[in-house]
C-alpha cells in the first residue's frame, strides 16, 4: 500500500513539473496577437521617423513673401482692422466687399457673415479664377477665410502655432482685407496645377503674393489693387483678331 502511494506521489509530481515547464516556454508570437500588433506599431513608427515627404510647391511661401505682402498694405496706407466695430466701419463703406455664394464660388460655412469680405480688387481676382475653374472642372472654388480682425487673429494664434503674427513686418494680410484663402483639400494633381497656371503668372508679375500651405490644406493668396488695371488690360479689343484679349494668353 506504501509502496502504491509512492509511485502514485510520484507520477503526479513528475507530471506537474511537466507541466510547469511546458507553461513556461514562450511560443512564438502569431501574426495576429497584441504583442505581435505592438512590436508592428513600434516597427512603422520608427520607420516613419526617418521617412523623408518631399514637398516641393510651385507656389512656395517664404520670409519674403509674408515682408512683401507688408510692403503692399503700408503702400496702400491700409488699416490693420482692430475688431468688429472697424471692421463693420469699412463694410458699410464698402472699402471691403461680399464675397457671395455663386455657381463657381462656395464660401465655408463657418466663416461668419461679417467676414465673407474683401477688398474689391481681390474679389476679382476670385471671381476671375472661379469662373476659369469653374469652365475647366465644373467645380467651384472652397474659400475657406477672407478678411480676420486682429482680435481674431490673436485667438487663431493661441490654438494654431502656424498663424501668422498680428503685427510686424510678417503680420497677417488677412487683417488688412487683401487675403483669401482658397481650400485644396479633395483637389486633384490636374486642379492644382491649374491654380499654379493660373497664378504663377500673376505672382511673378507682382499682382499677386500666393502660397500653397503644408499644414493647412488652403492656397493663401493676397492681391494687390494692381490687379484691377491689369484686369482692365485684358479687355480691351484685340487689335489682330477684334475681340477681347484673353487672359491667359497675356497673363504677365
Amino acid at each position: 500500500m506504501l509502496r502504491r502511494a509512492s509511485l502514485i506521489f510520484l507520477f503526479v509530481f513528475l507530471l506537474s513539473s511537466t507541466l510547469s515547464w511546458c507553461a513556461s516556454i514562450r511560443p512564438p508570437y502569431r501574426v495576429g496577437t497584441p504583442h505581435a500588433r505592438a512590436t508592428r506599431r513600434i516597427v512603422a513608427h520608427r520607420r516613419a521617423r526617418h521617412r523623408v515627404v518631399a514637398w516641393n510647391p510651385v507656389l512656395r511661401g517664404s520670409h519674403e513673401s509674408l515682408l512683401r505682402q507688408n510692403e503692399e498694405i503700408d503702400r496702400l496706407a491700409l488699416p490693420r482692422i482692430a475688431n468688429d466695430i472697424e471692421l463693420q466701419e469699412l463694410e458699410l463703406r464698402e472699402e471691403l466687399v461680399p464675397i457671395h455664394d455663386s455657381h463657381a464660388v462656395v464660401v465655408a460655412s463657418n466663416i461668419e457673415p461679417t467676414r465673407r469680405y474683401c477688398r474689391p480688387w481681390t474679389r476679382d481676382f476670385v471671381e476671375d479664377l472661379a469662373e476659369a475653374y469653374y469652365a475647366k472642372f465644373r467645380k467651384p472654388l472652397y474659400i475657406t477665410s477672407a478678411v480676420r480682425t486682429v482680435e481674431q487673429q490673436a485667438r487663431l494664434r493661441r490654438s494654431n502655432g502656424n498663424a501668422a503674427p498680428i503685427e510686424g513686418d510678417t503680420a497677417s494680410s488677412h487683417l488688412a482685407g487683401l487675403t483669401i484663402d482658397i481650400g485644396k483639400r479633395g483637389m486633384s494633381r490636374r486642379e492644382k496645377e491649374f491654380i499654379n497656371d493660373f497664378v504663377l503668372p500673376l505672382q511673378n508679375a507682382g499682382l499677386v503674393e500666393a502660397a500653397e500651405e503644408r499644414r493647412q490644406a488652403c492656397y493663401h493668396i493676397m492681391v494687390s489693387d494692381r490687379y484691377t488695371g491689369w484686369q482692365e488690360q485684358q479687355r480691351l479689343p484685340d487689335p489682330l483678331n477684334a475681340g477681347p484679349v484673353s487672359a491667359k494668353s497675356t497673363a504677365p
